[in-house]
């Protein structure tokens, strides 16, 4: 199939296009790709047959490139136009007119993939057909059920007549026991030996009942066999037909992109890979790209219609890493943006707590970026204690408590762990809501595996996560409200304010699972100390203090609050 360019809207066609191309895993989407993803919901419209499916929620992606005419009139003449792409499959098709083809098209006609995949199944089928025969065989299990219950009675006899030779043993003389134990000693060695062939005989005529159907067992096991080994076989091939380009021409298959491990499944096959390889099979020059969502959000995942997404860190992130070579790319803007100073609002010989600012690590991470404890090794060169004592998100700004010494940290770790401290959050929503609302959450989360750091709602897999809230007030057409998470998991309040199941409200500036912003309106206001006598629960029992106050029953509170 034919790369399917697609001229951009009269309306963009005066705006420049960007100097750099987009870096794909941190963005805020450049004009030209946002009327490009316009187009393709345009397109969609047209097409009622697929509404059903589009409800469910589908990622689409857009790539703005760049083509030049090498010779006559316009010689040099840029034409600017858009590639479209959806992830996986589209009405069942992996290929529709509209949008660029696979890198590797897994339900083309004579695929080998499926001819394969096909045997194998045939084998699956096999397996199972003679699995419901050996279960059809009931005499074996009957059998062996009948040779329990007589073992078991005859080891009922075996341990009373051992009770009747102990009693007897009991009764008799020293010189009476002497003439009567060989005896007694035949009478208990005889009795296990015939226990020994009473359960070889039953043994025997178990095994003689199951002769024909170990011929069918190791049949089974054999084709188990060769199931597996076609089954690598098949992922191991599959994986090198997944043969990705880069702006220099060079070609990385699945196996060298993730160093021989296994790739996560769907890899290759998002929008991003698509629609860079089509690109560069066409000679076009990519210029800026843009994932988004349509449709509704997934049960477990957190994704908002007509949103636009960065690409997925665990399936996406090695590929594109090669496919971007030979590109300029910007730079990833999380590494680059200035953040305000750590301030510290107490301190003494044990302890001291710091307002984090948004944008700043709380420990370091891969890139080497500032970061609260690397800040707080220069602040307090002295301390002997490990610092961190608990953290929040890189986006998140607001209180922290750090330890000076080993005592002090053991002793906060506990007091967290006994849920005697509690932070309190204030958050911007997206959408008004009812002033004085509040209620409690409680959405089980874990990590997205194919999607670091994204976290997912499962009931099933995931740790318990409770959020008490409550609505403040509302600003410019946002709620502002109060967070008091009960439990500590990552991206919780962030999960329980955007899942429908929570407040359906996601908080402003959320790139992962709202609206991107300048920065992520959530700030960890205020931080208490209970004590034993009072419980987690209990409200307005702890007396506010001057943040240079004990930390005994105390409140430590910020005075700025987010913007």
């Amino acid at each position: 199939m034919a790369v399917a360019l697609h001229p951009l809207p009269a309306s963009v066609r005066d705006v420049p296009p960007p100097a750099q191309f987009t870096y794909p895993f941190c963005y805020e989407p450049h004009p030209l790709c946002i009327a490009a993803a316009d187009e393709v919901r345009r397109y969609l419209a047209q097409h009622p047959e697929w509404r059903d499916e589009l409800q469910c929620g589908k990622m689409f992606g857009v790539l703005v490139t760049k083509a030049v005419s090498l010779g006559g009139v316009g010689r040099g003449a840029e034409s600017l136009s858009f590639l479209a792409a959806f992830s996986g499959t589209l009405d069942g098709k992996t290929q529709h007119e509209y949008f660029v083809p696979p890198v590797f098209d897994l339900m083309a006609p004579g695929c080998y993939f499926q001819e394969e995949e096909a045997a194998i199944s045939a084998i699956n089928r096999q397996i199972t057909s003679l699995s419901l025969l050996l279960g059809e065989s009931e005499n074996g299990r009957l059998l062996r059920a009948e040779m329990e219950r007589e073992l078991a009675e005859y080891r009922e006899q075996m341990q009373q007549h051992k009770a009747e030779r102990d009693a007897q043993r009991r009764q008799l003389s020293a010189d009476e026991l002497a003439e009567h134990e060989p005896a007694l000693i035949r009478q208990s060695q005889h009795e296990k030996a015939e226990y020994r062939r009473l359960r070889q005989a039953w043994e025997q005529r178990i095994a003689t009942e199951d002769a024909p159907l170990q011929e069918r067992r190791e049949q089974i096991a054999q084709l188990q066999r060769e199931r597996h080994r076609r089954s690598i076989a098949l992922q191991q091939w599959l994986f090198r037909q997944f043969s990705f380009l880069n702006a220099r021409g060079e070609r990385r298959n699945l196996t060298e992109l993730f160093h021989g491990a296994i790739p996560p499944s769907g890899a290759g096959e998002c929008c991003a890979p698509r629609l860079l390889q089509a690109a560069y099979e066409a000679e076009l020059h990519p210029l800026c790209m843009a994932e988004f969502w349509v449709g509704d959000s997934p049960r477990d995942e957190l994704r908002q219609e007509g949103h636009f997404y960065p690409a997925c860190n665990s399936r996406c992130k090695p590929i594109l890493a090669h496919m971007l070579q030979g590109l300029r790319v910007e730079g990833n803007p999380l590494l680059y943006r200035d953040t305000q100073p750590l301030k510290i609002l107490y301190q003494d010989g044990q302890m001291a707590v710091v307002e984090k600012p948004h944008g700043m690590l709380s420990v370091p991470g891969k890139d080497e970026l500032p970061s609260v404890q690397s800040i707080a090794r220069q602040m307090f060169p002295e301390a002997t204690g490990p610092l961190i004592v608990h953290r929040l998100d890189m986006d998140t700004s607001g209180l922290m408590l750090i330890a000076l010494t080993e005592e002090k940290y053991h002793e906060l770790q506990t007091l967290f762990l006994q849920r005697r401290i509690h932070k309190v959050y204030h958050a911007l929503l997206e959408r008004e809501m009812p002033v004085g609302q509040e209620g409690d959450i409680d959405l089980p989360l874990r990590p997205d595996i194919d999607d670091r750091p994204r976290q997912m709602v499962d009931p099933v897999h995931g740790k318990p996560a409770q959020t008490h809230y409550r609505v403040l007030g509302n600003r410019d057409g946002h709620a502002l409200v109060e967070l008091r998470p009960v439990t500590g998991r990552t991206h919780q309040l962030r999960v329980h304010c955007a899942h429908p199941l929570g407040l359906g409200n996601p908080i402003v500036g959320d790139r992962l699972y709202g609206t991107p912003a300048a920065r992520l309106m959530l700030h960890a206001k205020r931080i208490e100390k209970r004590p034993p006598s009072i419980s987690p629960e209990g409200e307005g029992q702890c007396q506010k203090v001057s943040p240079r106050g004990e930390l005994e029953g105390a409140i430590y509170e910020t005075y700025e609050d987010i913007p």
